[in-house]
């Protein structure tokens, strides 16, 4: 269990400051309404209900890049979800903010501007160096508490994550520790039968990474996407590489190859790879090839397919665990979500401990119609999972866990 303080443990009427994660698409300008809209308003919800005056802090983009917005649309989108209004100030530690934190009444809620447009937010410096910045000594002592519910931001150290802990009692919302618990459970949780994780995705280099520090906790790999075609690659199948204008093998290939050929060296029996691959027919629609049967990558392999579902199907359903990093195709395209799809709703039927992690394979359950009551937990973390389940640390959970120590 994690050892830090929640916001069960909050003194009554309390004015808080809130680190949420709202980073969302942007289409048109605007953002869009996604998973952790809904999962942060529980945090909020519950604050304001208690009475609390509640102050939000949140990030959108980065800095040079097209989704680097303000978060007036995002405060409309939260209150949808909260149930109650959500004010919103453009300013996020100037006077216009100060005086917008001071005027708030108990159980009402506020959301500051986005935190990435603040010069002290950005750069990756220690926690004692954030909680030195202007930022965090104008904003700290308007404020009785801080409250961190933005888990998959916790990779990062960035003022409005580990710089308010070392100045504010500091406390996880629901979403971090929800989060967390789940997360951590491949580490901390005893299994009765084997433990199955799904790997795939487009980031190859991250997925091996898991592999290899979950050697001794994961029974079987059963692998998709850029990394199982890589994997296919080091078996001596002629896949894993760029045709075309594709830019998405070859450099993974060079920088991940002598891990890819030691893992599968020495983990080859727990290792499953796709025994067919689906990619786009000359007609548009899905067409699937056996890999025994590719002699030469002449086009883009969008999907696994039907077969590898099926073998995949009985090695999911007998596990005790099962933990999900990626998507096994191009999901986002209903043509090529048919390996991505079916072994969530193979997961889904299997009575057993599941965590769905990344914030795009989370997205295919919503997009196919299915529950995510039928998981253990959905993660709406991609770096932080990541670091969770290779046990790195997380620089946010420690700031909290030391917050603990001193309360």
């Amino acid at each position: 269990m994690p050892e830090f303080d929640t916001i069960d443990d909050l003194p009554a009427d309390s004015r808080v400051l809130v680190r949420l994660d709202l980073n969302s698409p942007i289409e048109d300008g605007s953002p869009q309404d996604n998973r952790r809209f809904e999962r942060h308003a529980e945090t909020v919800r519950e604050l304001a209900a208690a009475g609390h005056r509640v102050v939000l802090m949140a990030h959108q983009g980065r800095p040079g890049r097209d989704d680097f917005t303000s978060l007036a649309g995002h405060a409309a989108i939260l209150a949808d979800h909260v149930g109650r209004d959500v004010a919103f100030v453009a300013d996020t530690y100037g006077d216009e903010a100060l005086e917008a934190i001071d005027a708030l009444d108990a159980g009402e809620v506020l959301l500051l501007e986005n935190t990435r447009m603040c010069e002290d937010e950005l750069p990756e410096e220690s926690p004692e160096e954030k909680a030195e910045t202007e930022f965090v000594r104008t904003l700290a002592p308007r404020f009785d508490a801080y409250v961190n519910d933005a888990y998959s931001a916790a990779h990062r150290k960035h003022a409005s994550l580990v710089g308010f802990p070392l100045a504010l009692p500091a406390y996880a919302g629901r979403v971090m520790e929800t989060e967390y618990e789940a997360n951590t459970a491949i580490a901390t949780r005893e299994f009765e039968g084997p433990v199955t994780m799904v790997v795939g995705g487009t980031k190859a280099t991250d997925v091996i990474g898991v592999m290899d520090a979950l050697d001794d906790r994961v029974d079987r790999f059963l692998l998709g996407g850029v990394a199982g075609e890589l994997f296919l690659r080091a078996a001596g199948h002629p896949v894993g590489r760029d045709v075309g204008e594709m830019d998405l093998f070859d450099e993974q290939w060079e920088r991940n190859r002598e891990l890819i050929e030691s893992v599968l060296d020495e983990r080859g029996d727990a290792i499953h790879l796709a025994s067919d691959l689906a990619y786009e027919g000359p007609d548009g629609e899905r067409a699937e090839v056996a890999v025994d049967d590719i002699d030469q990558k002449e086009t883009g392999f969008l999907d696994v397919g039907a077969a590898t579902v099926d073998d995949y199907r009985p090695l999911i359903r007998e596990s005790d665990g099962v933990f999900v990093k990626g998507a096994l195709g191009v999901f986002e395209d209903e043509r090529f979500a048919d390996g991505t799809v079916g072994v969530l709703e193979a997961i889904a039927e299997t009575d057993c401990f599941s965590v769905v992690g990344g914030g795009d394979t989370s997205r295919a359950i919503e997009m196919y119609g299915l529950s995510g009551d039928d998981f253990s937990h959905v993660s709406i973390a991609g770096g932080a999972y990541i670091r969770a389940l290779t046990g790195e640390p997380l620089p946010a959970v420690e700031v909290l866990e030391a917050a603990a120590e001193r309360q």
